[in-house]
């Protein structure tokens, strides 16, 4: 005979979380009017991160998906002008993306949104709350359990 699973009630509280956060994160990126998904707002998030315009290839590895998703994303945010494709300076065959004008403008109304989503999310913590909370998932945020050093 097996032992209840212990942790399964926090597991499954947390994925509930998880799909409510995602879920009204969603709602005001849409509520913004960019055109904009999730997945397209991250993309433009790690874009503006980036030092140097990068390879699709890199954006596809720092997000953790396949290149083909990468080219879809690029495609999407290209044809709404918020990226675009450069050739590399010192290889014309290698493709990178950039930021337009409109993209970093869509980023400030993205933050803007993320901002909004995550005061909903918040709103029924206290202020000492938020504080541990901040603490709890700086620790689970990291790969071996731990802060970053």
């Amino acid at each position: 005979m097996t032992s209840p699973d212990p942790e399964g009630p926090l597991a499954e509280r947390l994925l509930r979380f998880t799909r409510r956060a995602h879920r009204i994160q969603k709602r005001y990126i849409e509520q913004s009017g960019l055109g904009v998904t999730p997945a397209q707002s991250r993309l433009l998030r790690t874009l503006a991160h980036c030092p140097a315009p990068p390879r699709m290839a890199d954006l596809a590895e720092r997000l953790e998906v396949v290149p083909r998703a990468i080219t879809s994303l690029v495609d999407g945010l290209e044809a709404g002008g918020k990226v675009r494709r450069v050739p590399d300076p010192a290889n014309r065959r290698v493709i990178r993306i950039e930021l337009t004008d409109a993209g970093r403008a869509a980023l400030g109304e993205l933050r803007a949104a993320r901002r909004s989503a995550a005061e909903e999310i918040l709103a029924p913590l206290t202020s000492e709350q938020r504080v541990v909370l901040g603490g709890l998932l700086d620790t689970l945020a990291e790969p071996d359990g731990g802060p970053r050093g």
